[in-house]
């Protein structure tokens, strides 16, 4: 709760010692399972980095990942909320969306000399 970040699970378990230096790894883990089955936490995946946590439930949102340095942003989602045509869906019954945006963060962009506008879609 608070401030709006995506931690990872290790952040997380170096947060919490702070305040309860016995708290386990494996505690912290077992609550970050339990806290995203629950709904009250979504897990954001980066691919090339641990997961990451988001407490912001509340906002359908989508998100931006730097695939320099790992950053992520929520961004609002768009309208009308993307669907899979019924013909395509092999007799899945869809029950959530996630969609991760990859690409680079301005200040990685301009390490890589591109502006952040190119090859926008």
């Amino acid at each position: 709760m608070g401030e709006h970040v995506h931690l990872t699970a290790e952040q997380i378990h170096e947060r919490a010692q702070q305040r309860l230096p016995e708290v386990s790894r494996a505690t912290v883990y077992n609550t970050l399972n339990e806290l995203v089955a629950m709904g009250e936490l979504l897990e954001v995946d980066v691919t090339d980095g641990p997961k990451r946590y988001d407490p912001n439930i509340a906002d359908r949102h989508d998100h931006l990942v730097c695939e320099s340095c790992h950053a992520i942003r929520d961004v609002p989602r768009s309208a009308p909320e993307p669907s899979v045509p019924r013909g395509a869906r092999a007799g899945f019954l869809v029950t959530g969306v996630e969609i991760t945006y990859r690409g680079l963060c301005p200040t990685c962009a301009r390490r890589h000399g591109q502006n952040g506008q190119n090859g926008q879609k």
